[in-house]
Parts: structure tokens; sequence; C-alpha cells
């Protein structure tokens, strides 16, 4: 392991993991901790907490605070839990504009009210020029665990179906494009969204839905190789049915990027009973926020812990964990 943190330790990918498996799960190790789920779950709740660095803090579908509120908001639902309450903690850099933080707050507490939370609680602190990048923002969140629902990887199932919310890369995109400058179409945008009401949708059509997860940091490829891990199966994914924009198709191309790799702030990954596919499916094109779902792949006997692509021209790759930095500084 490097010496010194990188970036690419905060992407996601494989220095993450490799992070937390030698510095961070030793230290502070127990029974709760090891499920490495989104949210931790204590008794009938959940808890879970993120930091919000992103940069630029203004972005086309939303900001750092809107982003903050619906990242927490999504870490709780994916626990099968209702989100309740959440906590604000803010780090600002001296000489930070006033009208910049009141649009912030105001995203925050436009995305709390659009998925009934209440901010209850939290802290302000400021720092010199040049120490905070502007502003920093922790956000952690309790929810109610959902009865009769059991999201763990331990439920994973060969032959179970996996599903994917919408288009996958429209966060990063964006976050690239105003970072360097860069023209995109209209219809390219942050996915930046509150999903718990779109995943009670889910949990009450199935509330045996093995596991649910929202594909951020390392995007699709990294939440699929974390499941096929932990559940010790494989995955074996569709290319062409995986829901990608040609716009944001095109800018993997030209810049790179697999678009499996990038980040994503408003879709859900579920892998689902094979029998009940079809009718979460539906239900989750009736709303809003999974109005694009699809049926992506399946888990399957062979290649445990690892995931699989079947190409478009009919071969099967590996989906790595994704390595380096990609976009760094990306929620």
């Amino acid at each position: 392991m490097a010496k010194k943190i990188l970036m690419a330790h905060g992407a996601g990918g494989k220095l993450s993991a490799q992070l937390l498996q030698e510095v961070i799960l030793p230290a502070f190790d127990n029974e709760i901790l090891r499920e490495l789920h989104d949210g931790a779950k204590l008794g009938q709740l959940a808890m879970t907490t993120d930091s919000y660095v992103v940069r630029p803090i203004f972005f086309r579908g939303g900001d750092i605070g809107k982003l903050s509120v619906c990242g927490t908001i999504n870490d709780l639902a994916v626990t099968g839990a209702t989100p309740k309450f959440l906590s604000v903690g803010i780090i600002l850099e001296e000489g930070f504009d006033l009208d910049a933080l009141k649009k912030i707050v105001g995203s925050m507490a436009a995305a709390a009210r659009e998925a009934g939370v209440k901010i209850v609680t939290g802290d302000t602190k400021v720092v010199g020029r040049g120490q905070a990048d502007g502003i920093f923002i922790n956000t952690a969140g309790i929810g109610e665990l959902i009865d009769g629902v059991n999201i763990s990887p331990r439920n994973v199932r060969t032959g179970m179906k996996i599903l994917l919310s919408g288009f996958i890369g429209d966060h990063a995109t964006t976050i690239l494009a105003g970072r360097h400058g860069l023209e995109l179409p209209e219809n390219i945008c942050s996915d930046c969204a509150p999903l718990n009401e779109l995943i009670d949708e889910m949990l009450a059509a199935e509330p045996k839905i093995a596991m649910l997860r929202d594909a951020t940091r390392g995007g699709l490829s990294a939440v699929l190789n974390e499941i096929a891990q932990a559940a010790g199966v494989g995955i074996l994914l569709d290319e062409e049915k995986i829901p990608v924009r040609d716009e944001v198709r095109g800018v993997c191309d030209i810049l790179g990027f697999d678009v499996l790799e990038l980040a994503n702030e408003g879709k859900i990954v579920a892998v689902v009973p094979a029998e009940s596919a079809e009718k979460i499916l539906s239900v989750m094109r009736r709303n809003v926020y999974g109005r694009h779902a699809a049926l992506i792949g399946e888990v399957v006997t062979n290649s445990a812990g690892k995931v699989g692509l079947r190409t478009s021209i009919g071969g099967v790759r590996i989906v790595d964990m994704p390595t380096g930095e990609l976009v760094p500084r990306i929620c």
C-alpha cells in the first residue's frame, strides 16, 4: 500500500477498498461495521454519514447542498429504511460568498422537503482562506428499518436478476463538463435525486429484494464487484441492456473513460428474485426516477466474486473494480 494518501484513495475503487481493509476497518472492527453496507443497522434503526467535497459546487442539475442531502437519504433507503432525520455539518472557507451559501442551504431544504425528511441538528465551522476550497458538507441520517425487509448481500442467490433504475454516467459527465468548460446538450445533467420514494415502492411490491445499492463513486462497476465479492457469487451483465445516453457514451469515447465506472447520484442497483423482476421493473418505471429502468443482468454460479459483461459482439469481458483516480472530487 502507498505510504501517502492519493486522490485515488477517495475514488471508490481498488485503493479505496484497500484503505478500508488495511487501515480503517482493523481500527474500528465490530459486528455492525462488518456488514459494510451504505448504512449501519441498529436494531429497528439505520444510520449513515457522508461528506461532500464536489468541485464545482454548482453544476447543472444540482449543487453540493442538494447532493449532500440526496446522498445521505439514498444511503439510508438502500439499507431498507425509511429516512427520517438528518444532521448537517458545514465547513466554510473565509471569504465564501454569502449568497452562494443561501442558495446551497435552500437546495438542501428543498431536497429534504421532497423526501419528507427533517434536518434537525448541525454545526458550522469557518477556516482560513485556502484551507477548504470554499465549502465542505457532512450529512448524517437516521431512518426506521421497514418491517419484513432484509437487505443484505447474504441474501443474494444464483438466478436472481440485476435491475438498474436508469441511465448511468450523467452525473460524472456533468461534473466533468462544469469543471473543464465543456459544452453538453441540455438533456445531460446530474441525476442527483432523493430515491427513498422509489425504493419504498419497490419494497412494497417485493419485500424480498435481496440487495440494493446506489451506484455512486466507482459507478456500476464498483457496486457490482462489491456485491459479487460480499455474496460470493458471479454476476453477468448484458451490455446492450444497460441504459447509457449516446452523448455520455461519446464523452467516454473521447476522454477514455469506461461508462461503467462513472459516478451516479440518482441510480439504484437492485438484486431481486427472478420471479419478481418484471413486477418490480414495472413499479420502477411508474416513478419519475425509475422511468428508464432496465433488467441488465443476472447472478450466476461460475466466477464467484467476479463481474462479467456480455458485449454487443457476443463475447464476455471481465468488469474489474476501478483503479486510479477516475474523476476525483465527484461527490
